[in-house]
């Protein structure tokens, strides 16, 4: 966390002293008693203009149990900051609080004990002395950073003595309890330093009771490590498979970069596929360069670009809505010739584009149709039929998962008392409803950087008329529930956590949390890599010791593009001298034991043997490598996407052309139905699309969109 322009003008101007000892300074580690806080607190920097600041408030008989509670003494010491008139003597008083935190011994400032998050490295040591009355804790800590160190000597004073449930009661996220401007006045840098810290002791609160309780320590998650040199460690036997195909065999991708090159074969691939598959074609690209791996939105635009550049065939690696949408982009582009091949003979299916085609979901757009004026936004993961055929009856625009709330914001403000229908992943509905009603808690000058047409009022307002179907998810993101929560609670609370907004609402709440305070991002698949690039960057740049920790919210397909974009940056910052021990650990929130001993029937047909004593079933058998979904929480794969295989992908590109009609099954659909208007489903489906390349382009609906909610269609479809 970057320290704001302000405090680094203000810390150039005032002296700083280090290693000034409190008078009460004990042994182990320089941790301060519950009774020496106060000795502390009196402590003022000899330069500072502001009055002394005012005693803390003494407590009656009857209060002094309160007293000693933490949220009491943060509200007190919050009290304090705020009667300093300015900000800077604020600052100021910080910084006479941290000359005088003593300095942690240099065995203690060690990986370990590092606080994430933050540009300037902090440490915490933390005990808790089982013999006290709920095994109180006590904490040091230190910090390079003097206005940090303030931080630190803060919540010494505060926490130290009481118990870790008391630490965990307290809420780091209340603008109440922050010194120095609460968490709304503060800048956000200083906001996230305060709240990373009281973070990781309430890490060690929770460890704590752990011990008290008798409890083993939690088996952690499985979890890569790339190193500075680019090695891979493999923590946990499922991410040993994920693993194991991160160094692609060498004849394979010469065999397959030959037959790509003669027959001008483009592939465009999801972040979900299959290691091994993934792991082959990010080792080919180097040699081809009509690879590219996405998210779903992306994989159509890139098929334009290679039919531009010359591709006679695209070959998409995902489930069918995508290999659809592929097919009807090239259409729409006057590239029909280019021929579109799918991996499986067989349907490739996906939970959110069936529930989109459901008849249930069809009763959503019926209810949708009956209010004036309405808009649909659906997701992108859904069929190009369910897009024609739902824009038909509810004027549609499609949206992906970093898009969607600028597309529902820009609606409501250029449209009057609109109606939005958001389908079909219910999780992401749910989520986008909670992230306006934060909003709604915002000041309007918050909101107008959010969107320069809303503000309170206005955000309080569309909350009634936003609806969201409730009946649909992604298998995947499904198992993102409770006991993947409370385990990244309390094991990897203070990591960098990632989430995709189709997660259930406790993993939301969590990420939007970390997402506060600098430590999380939520959104696409790009968001999560892009946010895990920029971080690696900030550590390269610090060029200094660090272990850098996230959390996977999403399909673990995706370890393969985070590895190769890892290792690239590495690589690009590997020509300095004196190089950090810098690594990057990419955690999965999955049962270690989510690897079966299933048997696969061939890489055509899903294939498993079941267990015959169902007690004792551990996995979800999935349908290549004996991967599957954890019923302990937590998803290893996508059943779907692992259907396109490497075997696949080889024979379909040895087959091409298609002189003798081998391949007809594995075509991309190529829709010639009607839609219940008798418009072509093609072009109907691709309407959506296009409506959301405008708003991309220009941050504003188009004006066919526009005048269709507004006006309507002059025909209902009989659905």
């Amino acid at each position: 966390m970057p320290m704001d322009t302000a405090a680094a003008s203000l810390f150039a101007a005032v002296s700083k002293p280090r290693g000034i000892l409190s008078p009460h300074h004990v042994p182990c580690g320089g941790l301060l008693p519950r009774d020496r806080s106060s000795a502390l607190l009196a402590v003022r920097c000899a330069h500072s203009r502001a009055p002394p600041p005012p005693p803390l408030p003494r407590a009656d008989s009857q209060g002094a149990t309160a007293d000693a509670h933490p949220r009491l003494r943060l509200r007190r010491l919050a009290d304090e900051f705020r009667a300093l008139p300015s900000d800077a003597d604020r600052a100021r008083r910080l910084l006479s609080l941290a000359a005088a935190l003593p300095p942690l011994p240099e065995p203690d400032r060690a990986p370990g004990n590092r606080v994430m998050g933050c540009v300037a490295r902090v440490w915490i040591v933390a005990r808790c002395d089982p013999t006290t009355t709920g095994g109180r804790m006590w904490f040091a800590a230190d910090s390079d950073s003097e206005l940090l160190r303030g931080y630190c000597a803060v919540l010494v004073a505060a926490l130290d003595g009481a118990t870790p449930e008391e630490v965990l009661s307290v809420d780091p996220s209340d603008p109440n309890l922050a010194p120095l401007g609460a968490g709304k006045t503060a800048s956000r840098s200083r906001a996230s330093m305060w709240h990373n810290v009281l973070v990781g002791m309430q890490k060690r609160a929770r460890a704590a009771i752990a011990a008290r309780k008798g409890r083993l320590s939690l088996e952690p998650f499985p979890s890569l490590v790339i190193t500075r040199d680019g090695a891979v460690r493999a923590q946990g036997s499922y991410a040993e498979a994920q693993a194991m195909f991160l160094s692609p065999d060498e004849p394979t991708i010469s065999e397959l970069v030959k037959t790509l090159t003669e027959k001008k074969i483009g592939v465009v691939a999801h972040f979900y596929m299959d290691p091994e598959v993934q792991g082959i074609l990010t080792a080919a690209k180097k040699q081809w360069p009509h690879i590219h791996i996405s998210d779903s939105l992306v994989m159509a635009d890139s098929a334009v670009k290679m039919a531009e550049a010359g591709c006679d065939y695209v070959t998409v690696l995902g489930v069918d809505f995508m290999s659809e949408n592929v097919r009807a982009i090239l259409d729409q582009a006057g590239f029909d010739k280019v021929g579109v091949y799918r991996m499986s003979s067989e349907l490739i299916g996906c939970s959110l584009a069936d529930a989109a085609s459901s008849f249930e979901y069809s009763n959503f757009l019926r209810e949708a149709s009956r209010y004036y004026p309405s808009l649909h936004v659906i997701y992108i993961n859904t069929s190009l039929e369910t897009k024609a055929c739902a824009h038909e009856l509810v004027p549609t625009i499609t949206c992906t998962s970093s898009n969607v709330v600028p597309t529902i914001l820009q609606a409501f403000s250029e449209i009057p008392d609109v109606n939005v229908w958001y389908g079909p992943d219910s999780y992401m509905g749910a989520n986008i409803v909670d992230l306006f009603q934060r909003m709604a808690t915002l000041s309007d000058v918050e909101i107008a950087k959010i969107h320069p047409d809303h503000n309170r009022k206005s955000i309080s307002l569309l909350l009634p008329r936003l609806h969201y179907y409730q009946d649909g998810n992604c298998m995947v993101h499904d198992m993102f529930g409770h006991n993947i929560v409370e385990k990244i609670k309390e094991q990897y609370f203070d990591a960098f956590l990632t989430a995709h907004f189709e997660v259930p609402g406790e993993m939301f709440s969590l990420a939007i949390e970390a997402k506060e305070r600098g430590m999380g991002v939520v959104g696409s698949t790009q968001n999560i890599l892009d946010f895990i690039k920029d971080h690696l960057k900030g550590a390269l740049d610090r060029n200094v010791d660090e272990h850098l920790q996230f959390v996977l919210g999403t399909e673990s397909g995706m370890i393969t593009s985070i590895v190769a974009a890892v290792r690239e940056l590495f690589g690009l910052y590997n020509s300095s001298q004196e190089r950090a021990n810098i690594d990057v650990e990419i955690v999965f929130p999955v049962s270690s034991d989510a690897v079966s001993s299933t048997h696969i029937n061939g890489s055509q047909h899903i294939g498993f043997s079941i267990p015959s004593n169902l007690d004792n079933l551990t996995v979800v058998p999935g349908v290549s490598s004996g991967e599957g979904c954890s019923i302990h929480g937590g998803c290893a794969s996508c059943p779907y996407m692992k259907m396109n295989t490497l075997g696949s992908l080889l024979k379909i590109c040895h087959h091409l052309p298609d002189k003798n009609n081998k391949l007809s099954a594995y075509q991309a659909s190529r829709f010639n139905v009607k839609t219940p208007l008798g418009m072509s489903v093609a072009e109907v489906g691709c309407e959506p699309i296009l409506h959301m390349r405008h708003f991309q382009a220009s941050k504003r609906l188009p004006e066919k969109l526009v005048r269709q909610v507004l006006h309507g269609n002059e025909d209902e479809p009989s659905w």
